[in-house]
């Protein structure tokens, strides 16, 4: 009869298995294109397109800006972000006004409706991740944060 072993002694793990630098930057660039697309889908109007909400985004997160401001922050040519803006100055979600110090720009803000389009749109967007989320245990939970952690890192170099 084979030994048992000592339940008291230390398992071994195998290491896992590191995936090919290739293989890993495609699984992990598929993956985050589809959660993305994915969560895209969860807006607060259908009369939004995923441009214009990234200029509210932006005009939420970073405050007032011109066009060309705008332009470079969402990595466009200015003639799109021209119609991004008057599309949604045409929608009442943001307004022009003259810049304080040069009377030859202008400064776009979001307006108290756009502000309601971006929480809204975050609301469900958040709702429907969490309720994902909620599915998952707490050690895959764990790990998707410190993926959360990793990707911002990869984003910003």
């Amino acid at each position: 009869m084979p030994a048992q072993p000592d339940p008291a002694a230390p398992v071994a793990l195998a290491a896992p298995e590191v995936p090919d630098l290739t293989d890993l930057a495609d699984d992990v660039r598929v993956a985050a294109t589809r959660a993305v697309r994915r969560i895209r889908q969860e807006r607060s109007s259908d009369e939004i397109t995923d441009g214009q909400y990234a200029v509210l985004a932006a005009l939420t997160n970073r405050g007032p800006m011109s066009p060309t401001a705008l332009a470079e922050d969402q990595h466009v040519q200015p003639p799109h972000m021209t119609r991004l803006v008057n599309a949604l100055v045409a929608a009442g979600l943001v307004q022009r006004a003259e810049h304080p110090t040069d009377g030859r720009q202008v400064v776009v803000s979001i307006t108290d409706a756009g502000a309601v389009e971006v929480h809204e749109t975050r609301r469900r967007r958040n709702e429907w991740l969490g309720a994902r989320l909620a599915s998952y245990t707490p050690d895959e939970r764990a790990v998707l944060a410190e993926a959360a952690t990793l990707l911002r890192r990869l984003a910003a170099q």
